[in-house]
């Protein structure tokens, strides 16, 4: 057969397939076996539960320090964030926590560690640089611990506090005071101002209204007129009635 024949050819082409396929490897993995959707689902939820537990609790210890930082970051400053704090609450913060104790860290240390831990060109730090910080000072605070103990005690310190507010302002009862705030004190037109309980009039308090009733002011027997003449007159009436039926030439007794 000659060897350009196209059926000659096609045949060793099939041929070649048949051993290409002969040849390649047979995959003998087992098939899975079937397992219970429950079961994965409920392993699923115990190593998920287990992380945030583990999560939560680590989390936990970090958000009262973050906590006390916010706290003290946005003390006096309305503006502020709480994400950064200024040298001014730094001190305030290792005064009121009592990490400032006169002998082994002093208000200069702090200051010193402040200027350490800022950037060259910035006012405040962010609480990265404020736990930096707080590893510096707690070497000195707690020389006889491990640095690892030392830093815990000192986040104890800390952690829960807020800033102490002193020197608020009271309310002042000097004579002076009182003359100006107690309304019953006042006269004049200010008094007319307010009624007997201190409360304002109102209107009222500040215009003067025309009282055309015909009474002179601080006048107290506005509207009795009528009430004594109507008993004037009842009284004559009753007294006529009774003259009327005396005899006459009798001398009549008037009722009272």
């Amino acid at each position: 057969m000659p060897l350009n024949n196209p059926s000659f050819v096609t045949a060793k082409v099939t041929m070649a397939d048949n051993k290409a396929k002969s040849t390649k490897p047979v995959n003998k993995t087992p098939p899975k076996s079937p397992s219970d959707p429950a079961k994965d689902r409920a392993a699923k939820r115990l190593s998920y539960d287990s992380n945030s537990s583990h999560e939560g609790a680590m989390a936990g210890e970090v958000s009262a320090l973050e906590e006390a930082f916010r706290k003290f970051a946005i003390h006096g400053d309305t503006r502020a964030t709480g994400k950064e704090m200024h040298g001014k609450n730094w001190s305030k913060l290792c005064k009121d926590c009592h990490v400032i104790d006169g002998k082994n860290v002093t208000v200069t240390d702090v200051d010193i560690v402040f200027s350490k831990i800022k950037g060259k060109s910035s006012r405040t730090i962010t609480f990265e640089q404020f736990k930096e910080g707080l590893q510096e000072l707690s070497k000195k605070r707690f020389k006889d611990k491990s640095d690892e103990e030392a830093v815990q005690e000192i986040y104890k310190l800390i952690e829960g506090k807020a800033p102490i507010i002193s020197g608020v302002t009271k309310a002042i009862s000097s004579p002076t005071v009182s003359r100006l705030t107690d309304t019953s004190k006042f006269t004049g037109s200010h008094k007319e101002r307010f009624d007997p309980s201190g409360k304002g009039k109102g209107k009222a308090g500040r215009e003067d209204l025309v009282d055309a009733s015909g009474y002179v002011s601080g006048y107290k027997h506005a509207g009795t007129y009528d009430h004594k003449v109507q008993g004037s007159k009842a009284r004559l009436q009753s007294c006529s009635q009774y003259c009327s039926a005396w005899p006459v030439g009798d001398t009549a007794i008037l009722p009272p």
